[in-house]
């Protein structure tokens, strides 16, 4: 192939050289000399012809015609003749009988006339092309003198065709030349535009002060929409050149990114064909979003310099570093692949532009690398933390906050008021876990666009720490829901983007619903009402209370205020209550649990039961009878303190497994034990539960006892036994009876983070003493500061008092996270320890 090429080049460098050894004379054929009569009659419709009339050739107007002869060769190719037309000494017609007639050169399209050029416009081969060029395709190309016109151009052209804008210090130079040339082959792709006017060049917002330098912009209005903004434009960085413009307009016209799924040796972009680096993003099906709207930024800024392609870890193995992120490959032959680990993507556009930038990261890979080893012997003083690190490996990347509202101190109440629910995300734009957190928000915020009623906001404490403590936020992060009027929902549980909208959409609902016919309590019950909330619930809890309840009806309101926005609750008392219960073989006050869309409802009597009481009741009857353990749900069953029965899978048990220990679950006395299973390739964490109970990793399935809170021992169900509720229930009486051996005993140690939490609200205080909190309390007002509250506590909500401060006036707001994250990169180099912070 490369043998091949390069015959191509030599073949056509001979051509080249054949081309420019032909002598003038063979140029002069292309030069017609004509009388007035044979070329008026030789005009044909739709071609163009540039004519000199001339009575005799005066010594002055020599250099002229030599112009016009070496210029027809290349009009040529434009489909324009060129005719000297010799004109008789008695001819007195209008354009051999003037005195200045032979002092200008006129363009025809067919027998009508163009353009009049004054010789000395023509004054080279250069400026013929482009003036006859421009005048030929005076409806193509715009000229604009003001940015007006310009900006109207690009309105027109929004949704529609990108523009190709060039600026030339004058016409008739080589560069105009090109841009006409260029316009002539993609004038039916493009819009050109041209301008002289060097002030126009500056109002575009051109970066260069030379204006006796031609520039020429790629404007990309075919992508924008928003008429008040100005099309993203591109510059090209080389001289004007035909061939360097035909070049920027292919680059322009290829994929900002290309997604590859294959070994990135055997990829070939128009890039690499032109000679340009190409920058690999390497993704994995988890951060494929955020990798490729990563890519796509990167794309942009270096358009016209490196193409940029995402590249999938999961669809080819490759043999590198697991924390590579980023490939170079250069369109030298020979070159390897460079696969490296940068921080953000202002290393990436260096690693394009500075050559040497390589070498350097490669010397800081191995720096580092050094560093860590020496790190593992002494990190106790070190945060151990995960979600730094995976904060740290991500964080310049950009977050689509669009849809995310900024809260300031000024702005803050007066939102509260202007929507139904605000949900208020308290955070901290340097904090590992903040940003983590936000992440999810982001996902929640497109999950709900459009959802009426509900508005999604943020408040950044380190910019606000006033509104942050008189919000009595003591812990970051925090989310809140507030409503017109009543007092905010806090929100304790995970924070997944599935909990984060589930979580939001059902504090939506009242809590409990009071439903008002007994067709309403069975379309509930069915989990048709309310319909809009169907997908995020699976088990509708209904309590039925009588008019002599009242008691155990006010508790269990009390109740579902607290569980608001974890669980859907509806309420029944009607003067038929009664009936409704007895269908299903309790008297009221009963709580009727419905599962599977209302396919088995259970009835369950309530007794003369506290508030708190009937909150623990509803979680636990509320779960799963056999669930699948996940890293989401686990803390759901950890809070009720109780032994666990675990079946350990590598894949989806069997039906007959299923059938055992659904039987066993139904058939234990009430919150015994809990009984649940544990897929490894869905929880791939398992594996690790399992190596810290066995010297050796188990077979599988495996069955075993593990009570966390009494103990710590840990039993494994004989191998050898099958899995059925018989066998299983002989063998936890032998646990019981104190005749089995454990396998494994864990240690008693709590399992703490290596160093105390931040108190983020005291580390502000004394970072900046010398600026004002922003809190303006009433006299005799404190900020109420709790503690935070452990996940196995019974709120599983707080609930705040309703806002009394009124509106005030919308001011300036405070720093967005765009410009506070940053900040974090730039301290991360500088160690984690909690001095340092």
């Amino acid at each position: 192939m490369s043998a091949q090429k390069d015959r191509w080049v030599f073949s056509f460098s001979f051509l080249l050289f054949c081309a420019s050894s032909i002598p003038t004379r063979g140029s002069m054929r292309l030069l017609q000399e004509l009388s007035p009569q044979e070329y008026f009659s030789s005009l044909q419709a739709g071609r163009a012809s540039l004519a000199y009339f001339s009575h005799n050739v005066s010594p002055g107007a020599q250099p002229f015609l030599e112009q016009i002869e070496n210029s027809a060769e290349a009009l040529q190719d434009y489909g324009v003749s060129v005719v000297k037309v010799n004109c008789p000494k008695e001819d007195v017609s209008r354009y051999c009988g003037k005195e200045n007639a032979v002092r200008k050169a006129y363009l025809f399209r067919g027998n009508m006339l163009i353009r009049e050029f004054p010789t000395d416009a023509l004054f080279d081969v250069n400026s013929i092309v482009a003036n006859v060029l421009f005048a030929l395709l005076f409806n193509e190309v715009k000229y604009v003198e003001t940015l007006a016109d310009l900006q109207n151009i690009e309105n027109a052209l929004k949704g529609r065709s990108n523009m190709v804008f060039a600026y030339v210090p004058a016409t008739g130079t080589a560069e105009h030349r090109a841009v006409m040339e260029a316009a002539f082959a993609y004038g039916t792709v493009h819009q050109f535009v041209l301008t002289t006017e060097a002030t126009l060049l500056k109002d575009t917002g051109s970066d260069e002060s030379d204006v006796s330098s031609a520039r020429l912009l790629f404007c990309h209005c075919q992508q924008a929409t928003d008429l008040a903004e100005p099309c993203r434009r591109t510059a090209m960085g080389q001289t004007l050149t035909m061939l360097n413009i035909h070049r920027h307009l292919k680059l322009m016209g290829a994929p900002l990114v290309t997604e590859v799924a294959e070994d990135p040796e055997k990829v070939s972009t128009v890039h690499l064909q032109l000679g340009l680096p190409l920058v690999f993003i390497l993704s994995q099906k988890e951060t494929y979003e955020a990798d490729r709207r990563t890519a796509e930024f990167v794309a942009w800024q270096l358009l016209g310099k490196a193409g940029v392609a995402l590249l999938s870890r999961d669809l080819v193995d490759l043999n590198i570093l697991l924390r590579s992120n980023v490939a170079l490959k250069t369109p030298d032959e020979g070159v390897p692949i460079k696969y490296l680990v940068l921080e953000d993507t202002d290393e990436v556009i260096t690693l394009v532009e500075d050559k040497n930038k390589i070498e350097q990261i490669q010397e800081d890979e191995e720096e580092d690398e050094e560093d860590e080893d020496e790190k593992e012997n002494n990190n106790q003083d070190i945060q151990d933390d995960q979600v730094v690190e995976a904060v740290s490996r991500d964080k310049k990347r950009e977050l689509p906050l669009e849809q995310i509202l900024v809260l300031t101190e000024e702005t803050f109440h007066s939102a509260l008021l202007e929507t139904a629910r605000t949900v208020v995300l308290f955070y901290a734009s340097w904090e590992a876990v903040s940003l983590a957190v936000l992440r999810s928000y982001t996902e929640v915020a497109d999950h709900l666009k459009g959802t009426r009623g509900v508005l999604l906001s943020r408040v950044n404490c380190w910019d606000w720490p006033g509104v942050c403590t008189k919000e009595n936020v003591t812990q970051l992060p925090t989310i809140k829901i507030y409503e017109k009027g009543e007092r905010s929902v806090m929100y304790n549980g995970m924070w997944g983007t599935e909990e984060l909208t589930s979580f939001i959409m059902l504090s939506r609902v009242s809590c409990p619903l009071k439903l008002a016919t007994i067709d309403e309590a069975e379309g509930y019950l069915r989990g048709e009402f309310p319909s809009e909330l169907s997908s995020y619930h699976h088990t509708s809890l209904l309590g039925v209370f009588s008019t002599a309840t009242s008691e155990a009806r006010e508790a269990f309101e009390e109740a579902g205020n607290i569980l608001r926005g974890h669980v859907t609750m509806g309420m029944y008392f009607e003067d038929d209550a009664l009936a409704l219960s007895r269908k299903y073989a309790v008297s009221p006050p009963a709580l009727l649990l419905a599962r599977s869309g209302g396919r088995s409802v259970e009835g369950i009597a309530l007794s003369k039961q506290s508030a708190q009481d009937m909150v623990r009741m509803i979680r636990y009857e509320s779960l799963d009878i056999f669930p699948e353990i996940t890293v989401q749900n686990l803390p759901r069953y950890l809070q009720f303190r109780k032994p666990f029965l675990i079946l350990f899978s590598d894949g989806d048990i069997s039906q007959m497994e299923s059938k055992e220990m659904l039987k066993l679950a139904k058939g234990r006395p009430q919150q015994a034990f809990v009984a649940c299973w544990l897929n490894l390739k869905k929880t791939p964490v398992g594996r690790g539960v399992l190596k810290a109970y066995f010297a050796t990793m188990p077979s599988l399935p495996v069955l075993v006892w593990v009570n966390l809170h009494a103990g710590g021992q840990v039993f494994k169900f004989p191998s050898e036994e099958s899995i059925t509720e018989m066998n299983i229930l002989s063998w936890l009486e032998k646990l019981k009876a104190g005749l089995e051996i454990p396998s494994s005993t864990l240690s008693e140690e709590d399992w703490k983070p290596p160093l105390p939490a931040y108190d983020f609200l005291q580390m502000m205080e004394a970072a900046v003493p010398e600026l004002p909190l922003h809190t303006s309390h009433r006299r005799g007002d404190t900020p109420e500061r709790h503690p935070p509250e452990s996940p196995g506590g019974d709120t599983a909500v707080r609930e705040e008092p309703a806002q009394e401060t009124k509106a005030e006036k919308v001011g300036s707001p405070g720093r967005d996270l765009r410009g506070t994250a940053p900040r974090l990169a730039a301290r991360e180099k500088q160690g984690k320890r909690h001095s340092k912070l």
